[in-house]
């Protein structure tokens, strides 16, 4: 890494971490897939990326272009899937369409064959049963899931880290009813829970990602509270506070650099759990909204026309892929971590 200077330490474990070749790649190969979904737009879209009309260039993705401009009647904007457009601007200029020309919610009113359609070279995936492209709404799927994941990962992190700190650092009777009530709140049906919070209040990203949080944090306070635990009768931990340091500083300044380690080696397991939970509530339809580009909803569909089995082996394979990358990402921190290897 030039530029960027390393401890000899962090050079062992990025060492290390190279050395798991399996996972090496599997982070490279999941960060290109997570690059392109962030660029779905790109790839798969009802509307074109650029096009030229009576010599005038338009770049529909950021540009909300009136019927008006391509000689329609109607001020909204314009269906680029309408043959009366499409024969217009091909008369009077072209466009660049992207390689899949669906959205994840657009239909295809043009099928030879009701739907679910088979794959076809409009539709290389085929279509779900309500006509809409199954590889558009893999890769807007991939990218909601991955993202949904990573963000309740973070915030999982945050308070897993936090209350394991303050229960480690402590002790007593913090470190006591702090274990008493994750017992009791580890105890109650999650699953269910969600499912009756669902039927009250229809979820969003938001919601589901507030509600999954209440319970995805518990996981990595045992870990953090036994690295408290063991560090703070530590030297260092004592000098520190003969200095007259404050307990957040020796906490989160002093202790906190070591818990991290094995924070980092939890985190890639957190996010597997994490797009599993939201890939079950879509399944079971109590996940994200109605028409949302989803893997779970894919599946469901999946299992309910079984006479389209590329429904179900699209939404699979690719949640597959995805979880067994982040596995094996997950196995090569871990040995990058690995005491025994540094």
């Amino acid at each position: 890494m030039a530029g960027l200077k390393l401890s000899p330490i962090q050079q062992r474990r990025l060492q290390n971490f190279r050395s798991n070749r399996r996972g090496y790649w599997a982070l490279w190969l999941f960060l290109v897939l997570f690059v392109l979904s962030l660029g779905a737009e790109l790839i798969a879209n009802d509307k074109p990326l650029m096009l030229s009309y009576k010599d005038d260039l338009h770049f529909p993705l950021v540009e909300n272009i009136s019927e008006e401009v391509f000689g329609g009647f109607l001020p909204t904007e314009a269906d680029y899937r309408d043959p009366f457009i499409r024969d217009e601007i091909a008369a009077n200029g072209w466009m660049l369409w992207p390689p899949i020309r669906f959205s994840y919610d657009t239909i295809n009113y043009e099928l030879d064959v009701p739907s679910p359609a088979p794959p076809s070279a409009e539709n290389w995936l085929g279509t779900d049963d309500q006509g809409r492209d199954v590889a558009a709404r893999v890769i807007y799927g991939f990218r909601i899931s991955v993202l949904f994941g990573l963000i309740l990962t973070i915030l999982s992190s945050i308070v897993g880290v936090a209350v394991g700190a303050l229960q480690g650092y402590y002790g007593g009777k913090v470190d006591l009813l702090g274990q008493r009530f994750i017992e009791i709140w580890s105890g109650l049906p999650a699953l269910y829970l969600l499912i009756i919070l669902s039927s009250i209040v229809e979820p969003n990203f938001w919601w589901l990602l507030g509600i999954m949080l209440l319970f995805s944090w518990m996981g990595l306070v045992d870990v953090v509270r036994a690295e408290f635990l063991r560090a703070r009768n530590f030297e260092y931990v004592r000098a520190a506070r003969a200095l007259g340091l404050g307990n957040r500083m020796i906490m989160f300044r002093h202790i906190l650099p070591n818990a991290m380690v094995a924070t980092l080696t939890f985190m890639p397991f957190i996010l597997t759990g994490a797009i599993t939970g939201l890939t079950s509530l879509d399944f079971l339809g109590f996940g994200l909204p109605s028409g949302s580009p989803s893997l779970g909803e894919l599946i469901a569909q999946g299992k309910s026309n079984l006479h389209a089995p590329w429904l179900g082996i699209s939404a699979f394979v690719s949640l597959a892929l995805m979880l067994t990358l982040l596995v094996f990402v997950g196995e090569a921190v871990r040995d990058a971590f690995d005491p025994r290897k540094n």
